[in-house]
């Protein structure tokens, strides 16, 4: 009886609103269920107008046991952007495009530093994946041998101090696990090709569709994002030394991050994305989970 919810991006009015459409109410302080409980699947911060309004409602509903709250790159991002180097500097690199990701939060909360550290170590509390028999969920790719490296690096699925500041340094397992694990997969354009993201940045990889064979899909197909320039011809065999792939029968699994646009609906019937783009004029979805086997395109619910 979970009812998974999608990147919020500070749109604290659709979270409340979709909310209240899931029959939730506020009592004491905390939105809860007589018979259900939410699953967020991460990025509460950055972008919208009511950061600070949407992390009160979600740590108030994991305090009061109505909410289970996973990270997503944003609150990884906060961190590092926050931690200072023993040399200098910070983990995340202060640059104008790091800057610019995070300047609604910062602004939102001026004035406010006490507060602003305490959700900093808030967000160290928080999951990277969740499990149980039934289902999966993380912030934006399931690889199997990425969450298993993790569930035995990771103390109580979570990261600690020591881990944020080993998590950084490229070329490691641990940061290709967390950043796969929260940013999701990438493939490399083939030569010359780039596009623009959403944020105006030239990007010569795209996040590709971790649920499909590449070795079956060409470039136009493998990418999670539509892209026009991209070839509709098959994948240069120097990108399929990964060749693994989320099964048709492995669990249900539920993620965000990837900014879909549209009416949302499934990929699969064990493939579920969450994220359609609230920050950008687009929806703040959630998939009313109960027992079935195969997701069902009707409980997917929004705003």
């Amino acid at each position: 009886m979970i009812d998974l919810i999608g990147d919020i991006h500070g749109h604290a009015d659709k979270l409340e609103e979709l909310l209240l459409k899931l029959g939730y109410t506020k009592n004491n302080g905390a939105y809860s269920h007589t018979d259900r409980k939410v699953l967020f699947v991460g990025d509460y911060i950055d972008r919208g107008p009511k950061i600070r309004e949407t992390l009160e409602i979600v740590k108030a509903m994991v305090d009061s046991d109505n909410a289970i709250a996973l990270m997503g790159n944003h609150e990884y991002n906060a961190i590092c952007f926050h931690f200072q180097e023993t040399e200098g500097g910070h983990l995340r690199t202060h640059l104008i495009k790091n800057i610019i990701q995070h300047y609604k939060t910062l602004e939102q909360f001026q004035n406010r530093q006490k507060e602003y550290e305490e959700y900093i170590d808030w967000f160290k509390t928080l999951p990277l994946y969740y499990e149980t028999d039934t289902f999966r969920a993380v912030h934006a790719c399931w690889d199997n041998d990425n969450i298993q490296y993790l569930k035995a690096t990771l103390v109580n699925d979570r990261l600690t101090d020591d881990l944020i500041f080993q998590s950084v340094k490229k070329g490691t397992k641990l940061n290709e696990a967390i950043d796969q694990t929260l940013k999701g997969k990438e493939m490399k354009m083939p030569a010359g090709l780039f596009f623009k993201d959403k944020d105006g940045t030239k990007r010569r990889e795209i996040r590709i569709k971790w649920w499909e064979d590449p070795s079956q899909m060409t470039y136009k197909s493998i990418s999670v994002e539509p892209i026009e320039n991209l070839p509709e011809q098959p994948i240069a065999s120097a990108e399929l030394t990964d060749n693994s792939h989320y099964q048709i029968d492995d669990k249900k699994v539920f993620f965000g991050h990837y900014w879909l646009r549209g009416e949302p609906s499934l990929y699969k019937h064990n493939i579920c994305c969450l994220d359609y783009s609230v920050a950008k004029g687009g929806k703040l979805v959630a998939y009313r989970l109960n027992d079935e086997h195969n997701l069902d395109e009707g409980k997917l619910i929004y705003v």
